[in-house]
């Protein structure tokens, strides 16, 4: 059955008043109406406005759930964030063990094929590590090694592989970038103490972006630019978590004036949206206070942040126009992994899709055209 909603519908050459329709088949079968400007969208009281879904490309977890654990926490994780806007994501792995990474993919092949009713879509697997940097873990535990291709192949076979992090200045990890591009991955720099020469060879060698910019990567400076000034100077696509505990909002404005496809992720844990707390990370503990996530000795551990949350940041602490905001929560991260179907409202994509009211607060949530009829629905 089709569902025909009024509203101010963002589509990619902008504001149109009118009609979305979404078709039986979970797509959108049209979008009607005339073009409006975002002043008096914003302005009008009578329809929500209706944006492309939420895409989040490093979630750890949400709802007292982590993605490690296996079983079916990676669906309670998806249905968590659905509450808050986000239509598809990449469940996120910890840097752990093989038989650990080996119990969570076997469930999330699964729910890549699958996804619940009330929950996100899972486009795959965030391979966050092992192959990163044991001198710059941030709240990863430390089971960091060099890239091997037959652990690839062993969980590839469990689960869909997207995105992978790696430290390329660790021996053989930069020799394998191309072979890892051309087998479909897509590869980004994090968690790195590599220098700046290093990062622009993994950028010549395929690698695409960089993981959670800022954070655990070496800083720049004006004689020694580091992996952050790789990115600054270099990078088409690249993570950032706008929680504003992650990076100052000084900062955030340097990335969105350097790096034209800069993205939102939430690196959300198993704390989001639950009350102040311990929660499980990995194989770490780790503690929900003042609207962080910490380890014992204070070093930040993903975050609670939620899509939503991010979108009201990039526009009420940024001051980024809505258009732009939108992108940077849902069309770069769909672009950044080739789905030309999701990340944006037109005719024949996914009917992914966020109605919120003039103060960006969800009214409604749309995965593949069904309502969520989630929480926060009103």
């Amino acid at each position: 059955m089709s569902r025909s909603l009024a509203a101010h519908v963002l589509t990619s050459g902008g504001f149109i008043t009118g009609a979305i329709d979404f078709g039986a088949d979970g797509r959108i079968a049209s979008i009607t109406g005339t073009p409006s400007d975002e002043r008096a969208v914003r302005d009008n009281h009578r329809l929500p406005l209706v944006l492309p879904g939420f895409i989040d490309l490093h979630v750890h977890g949400g709802g007292g759930r982590d993605i490690m654990e296996g079983g079916d926490a990676v669906l309670r994780v998806a249905e968590l964030h659905a509450t808050h806007g986000t239509t598809s994501m990449l469940a996120t792995t910890m840097t752990a063990p093989m038989s650990d990474l080996e119990t969570a993919f076997a469930a999330l092949g699964p729910a890549c094929a699958n996804r619940g009713p009330k929950g996100a879509r899972v486009l795959g697997v965030h391979l966050e590590g092992p192959y990163i940097n044991a001198g710059k873990l941030g709240a990863q535990p430390n089971f960091a090694r060099p890239a091997q291709p037959d652990e690839l192949r062993r969980l590839e076979a469990l689960a869909p592989i997207k995105l992978i992090t790696l430290a390329p200045e660790i021996p053989g990890n930069m020799d394998l970038i191309e072979g890892l591009v051309a087998s479909g991955y897509r590869v980004q720099l994090g968690h790195t103490l590599g220098s700046y020469d290093d990062g622009v060879q993994a950028l010549a060698r395929g690698a695409g972006g960089f993981t959670h910019l800022f954070n655990a990567m070496t800083g720049f400076h004006h004689r020694e630019p580091g992996m952050v000034g790789a990115a600054l100077a270099h990078a088409t696509y690249s993570e950032i978590i706008p929680d504003l505990l992650h990076a100052h909002p000084g900062a955030m404005r340097v990335a969105l004036r350097s790096i034209p496809c800069l993205y939102c992720v939430t690196d959300s844990t198993a704390a989001s949206g639950m009350p102040d707390g311990q929660y499980r990370l990995g194989r770490h503990q780790v503690t929900k206070c003042l609207g962080g996530v910490r380890l014992a000795d204070g070093t930040l551990a993903g975050s609670t942040l939620t899509m939503d949350q991010a979108l009201r940041n990039l526009v009420n602490a940024l001051d980024l126009d809505l258009r732009d905001a939108s992108r940077r929560v849902s069309t770069h991260a769909a672009d950044y992994l080739g789905l030309g179907d999701r990340g944006r409202l037109a005719p024949g994509a996914w009917g992914d899709a966020v109605v919120l009211d003039r103060d960006l607060q969800l009214l409604d949530v749309f995965v593949e055209g069904v309502s969520l009829d989630h929480p926060h629905a009103r």
